[in-house]
Order: C-alpha cells, then sequence, then structure tokens
C-alpha cells in the first residue's frame, strides 16, 4: 500500500512554469510506476506523464510533450513533474497516481493504476 500526496498547484500565467511534487509513504516506493493524470474542468481525467520504477522509461501526452519533465527521486519517495510554457488549456486537477507492484513500466490508462492522491490544482491564466 501506498500513500499519495500531491503539492505545487497554483495559479501562474501563460508562459510561466510550475513545478508538482508527489510524496509517497512507505518503502517501497521504487517497485511503483508512476503517472500524473488530470482533469480540466468539466471534461473527463486525461493522461499527462508517466515513469518507470527505475526511472528509466518515461511517456508523455502529445499535448505536453516537449513542455513538461517527469522525473522521479526513490531515495526520496518522490515523483515531480515540471510544467514550462504553460497554457490556460492546462489548467486542470493535476493528479499523481502508483500502478501495482507488479508493474515497472508506466502506463497511460488511468485504471492500470492502483493508488491515487488527492490531486492539486493548477490555473493557467491567459
Amino acid at each position: 500500500q501506498v500513500q499519495l500526496v500531491e503539492s505545487g498547484g497554483g495559479l501562474v500565467q501563460a508562459g510561466g512554469s510550475l513545478s508538482l511534487s508527489c510524496a509517497a509513504s512507505g518503502r517501497t516506493f521504487g517497485s511503483y510506476a508512476m503517472g500524473w493524470f488530470r482533469q480540466p474542468p468539466g471534461k473527463e481525467s486525461e493522461f499527462v506523464a508517466a515513469i518507470s520504477r527505475g526511472g528509466g522509461t518515461t511517456d508523455y501526452a502529445d499535448s505536453v510533450k516537449g513542455r513538461f519533465t517527469i522525473s522521479r527521486d526513490n531515495a526520496k519517495n518522490a515523483v515531480n513533474l515540471r510544467m514550462n510554457s504553460l497554457k490556460p488549456d492546462d489548467t486542470a486537477v493535476y493528479y499523481c497516481a502508483a500502478r501495482g507492484s507488479a508493474y515497472a513500466l508506466p502506463s497511460r490508462t488511468s485504471g492500470s493504476y492502483a493508488y491515487w492522491g488527492q490531486g492539486t490544482q493548477v490555473t493557467v491564466s491567459s
């Protein structure tokens, strides 16, 4: 079992940057592939980025590729999402998620993630 707590959300102007962090409890954080998803207002949740257990494999949604960077520090039980060149369309609640420990690789499918944080709001003004 792992508990996830996101932080770092806020209000930023278009073109600005923001970094999100997700702190995980437990001593087996390195066993979990991790992902970030987001839910824009009035829309369904969507995949943003994901990273493998060891950090060697990453995956990004086309809409954020080249602007967002996912990383992890297994020693600190944390996964981060650096967001640059933010756009108003990036406005959403951002969620951190962990896959089950049987899965080493990231996934774009929200249903494949077993644990979720409570979310953090990111608002990008135009």
